[in-house]
């Protein structure tokens, strides 16, 4: 097991050192500009010396992404669930859950911050939209999914709605679960860095739009290299989340060697 985890480590790391050495190097040679690409060494002694300013708007981006993912991550499994167990509302509600999608987020947050104000709630919202889709079509698709035989042969046994549901459908839903979960938690960040470009004291969106203003390209790097971390952060925790939850699962990606 140590052995195929290093395996699917390794050769990550080693491509980002390989970019990052050749970023290293291309900057030296064809002697580019600081304010135009700045160098790998010269973004981390930035990261270093900006650290203590920089910590303050990070535990705010933080905070409004992990709230709003949330969030998000509730409203669309209540519409799964919903959207499931009432074919009607699927026929009704689904095409409007598509069409929230194609609504543009630079032109909807102006509006929700001219109607709700520059406080937590605009951002809130935003969050909530770009994270409530992934979670609620891979959950819808996992409900779809549950093996046909089993639910007929629950039925035969006297089962009711609600123990098919919790004991069948549920439990096979739950791998396509997390996989809306992982794509939700890295848009939950995303949204949290758009939300505060249009209207906030602080976070890593107001920070790139300073860094950006006064031409400091290395400190909008390093932001941008915080908000990857994070992002990464919150998928490797609801991978190890699903590999607890979710055994049967990861056991068989396991066996085929298809795991992340």
């Amino acid at each position: 097991m140590r052995r195929l985890s290093s395996w699917r480590v390794g050769p990550p790391i080693l491509a980002i050192l390989l970019i990052l050495v050749i970023w290293q190097l291309a900057v030296s040679i064809f002697n580019i500009a600081d304010w135009m690409l700045p160098s790998p060494i010269q973004i981390i002694q930035e990261g270093i010396a900006i650290y203590p300013r920089l910590l303050g708007h990070t535990l705010s981006t933080i905070q409004i992404a992990l709230g709003g993912f949330a969030i998000g991550v509730s409203v669309g499994i209540v519409l799964a669930v919903v959207l499931h167990l009432i074919p009607q509302a699927r026929q009704s509600l689904y095409p409007l859950m598509v069409l929230s999608q194609n609504i543009p987020i630079i032109a909807l947050a102006p509006l929700l911050v001219l109607w709700f104000g520059f406080g937590a709630l605009p951002k809130i919202l935003i969050i909530t939209l770009v994270c409530f889709f992934p979670v609620a079509v891979s959950l819808i698709d996992g409900f779809r999914q549950t093996s046909p035989t089993l639910r007929n042969y629950m039925q035969m046994i006297g089962a009711s709605r609600r123990q098919i549901f919790f004991k069948l459908e549920w439990p096979s839903a739950l791998p396509y679960f997390f996989s809306g979960l992982k794509i939700s938690a890295t848009y939950s960040v995303m949204g949290a860095v758009i939300a505060e470009w249009l209207g906030a004291q602080e976070g890593l969106g107001v920070f790139m739009t300073l860094a950006s203003s006064a031409f400091r390209t290395d400190q909008v790097f390093v932001a941008i290299f915080v908000i990857m971390v994070i992002s990464l952060i919150l998928f490797g925790f609801i991978l190890l989340l699903e590999k607890w939850l979710v055994p049967w699962d990861t056991n068989q990606k396991e066996a085929r060697g298809d795991g992340e």
